[in-house]
């Protein structure tokens, strides 16, 4: 039986096109320092490509590991969460619950950005909140709570700690109030 987070396919192209907008926004915080490593944008191309149905689910989930390697071409943190957001958007096409970790990685992005970090990660939640569209709100609300199932990156890894954490929870709580 398949993970409870991995979504059926058709939605997780509608998250995907969301993971990737919220990847995207970061974006420049990595291509500052790596100019010349094209590796996150192709995977947000890529993801946003899969949301429109451009590119299969099999061909994805063989190159969704490409963007996130791309964070061992920078060293500041935000550049290697602005990676990280780009390679959890790209792992979309396998399994939906990583568009909770795109999101995630695009707030810690923010916060680390700025000097009031805290504003920084809630104002970038505000927005993933307001530019989800109710068809990816429907999608997200379907996947576990964060913690509540192992099989998949809402279990007890990288995702279940620290502000990562924080972040899919604020949105999960939204996510359900809304049912």
């Amino acid at each position: 039986m398949a993970s409870p987070q991995t979504l059926d396919d058709a939605d997780r192209r509608l998250v995907a096109l969301w993971a990737a907008d919220c990847a995207e926004r970061v974006l420049p915080l990595f291509e500052a320092e790596a100019p010349d490593d094209d590796r996150a944008r192709d995977g947000i191309e890529r993801t946003r490509a899969y949301g429109r149905g451009e590119l299969d689910a099999a061909g994805e989930i063989k190159r969704r590991f490409d963007a996130g390697r791309s964070a061992q071409s920078v060293k500041s943190p935000a550049a290697v969460a602005a990676a990280r957001s780009a390679g959890q958007a790209s792992g979309v096409a396998h399994m939906g619950a990583h568009a909770l970790g795109a999101a995630a990685y695009a707030a810690k992005v923010a916060s680390l950005a700025a000097d009031d970090q805290e504003t920084a990660r809630r104002d970038e939640v505000r927005w993933q909140l307001e530019h989800m569209t109710p068809a990816a709100h429907t999608a997200l609300a379907r996947l576990p709570l964060l913690g509540e199932d192992s099989s998949g990156p809402l279990g007890a890894e990288l995702l279940a700690s620290g502000v990562l954490a924080e972040t899919i929870r604020e949105i999960q709580a939204d996510l359900t109030a809304a049912r």
